[in-house]
């Protein structure tokens, strides 16, 4: 498999705290892997550490992205090289359509001016996969949705901007049984041999309609155990107790 993500011994703190302590990890294209861990163990720490979030201080390691290294890049530095994020609440932003935001979106990312009638169409079918009314394109982003709602269109930004890396934070908290249904086929449907998915999440339901390859345990800024789904099943069952004594 061709490496997408190398990370070696990344540290990161917020202000005074240290939050992550030595990850190495490694993303191959084709690949699902899932964060789990308790709250404040460090999994959307590192995601913002990849995205490049400035509030997040790296105080050691290096991050190589498609085999370069991007510890100095801007947000919308590493969004055009091919990464993105969604959020575990994701915001209103009064004043722009989800139409105009995608447009905007990708015309920056690929540095290419979006062709009307084709974005449309492409807009419009993405939409349609994923239940969504198509008049939702013309509604200011997020403002008056609902928590379902706001997380399909999370992957509605995933479908149309085409990442070939994909961090989804809890995409999958709060939905009803529909909806997550919904959201598995839009990550199944994005996910292809040529790019990689990171889930952060607590729980199995969305995990057990993706079939992830691999599963890692956060526990105090470390990755503490890693290996299949049979861990996933496990820490559903019996929680994270058990792994808060683990050294890999």
């Amino acid at each position: 498999m061709t490496e997408l993500l190398k990370v070696k011994n990344l540290n990161a703190k917020v202000e005074d705290n240290h939050i992550l302590k030595g990850i190495d990890l490694t993303i191959n294209k084709g690949e699902i892997h899932v964060f789990m861990g308790p709250n404040g163990a460090g999994k959307t720490t590192f995601a913002n550490c990849i995205m490049g979030n400035p509030k997040y201080e790296i105080t050691d390691g290096e991050i190589y992205y498609n085999g370069k290294r991007i510890n100095d890049l801007a947000v919308d530095e590493r969004a055009r090289e091919g990464i993105f994020m969604s959020f575990q609440a994701p915001i209103e932003v009064p004043g722009i359509s989800v139409e105009n935001f995608l447009k905007t979106a990708k015309t920056e990312i690929t540095g290419e001016k979006q062709k009307i009638l084709a974005f449309n169409k492409e807009l419009k079918k993405q939409m349609e996969s994923l239940e969504i009314d198509p008049s939702y394109a013309q509604r200011y982003l997020n403002v008056g949705f609902s928590g379902g709602e706001r997380k399909k269109n999370e992957i509605l930004q995933l479908k149309v901007l085409n990442p070939t890396l994909a961090f989804l934070d809890e995409t999958d908290s709060g939905l009803d049984v529909d909806a997550i249904r919904i959201v598995s086929q839009g990550i199944n449907d994005f996910h292809n041999e040529e790019n990689a998915i990171v889930i952060i999440t607590h729980q199995i339901r969305l995990l057990e309609k993706i079939s992830p390859d691999f599963v890692h345990v956060f526990v105090d800024g470390e990755i503490v155990k890693s290996g299949d789904m049979s861990i996933a099943h496990d820490i559903d069952k019996n929680g994270f107790d058990a792994y808060k004594k683990d050294v890999i």
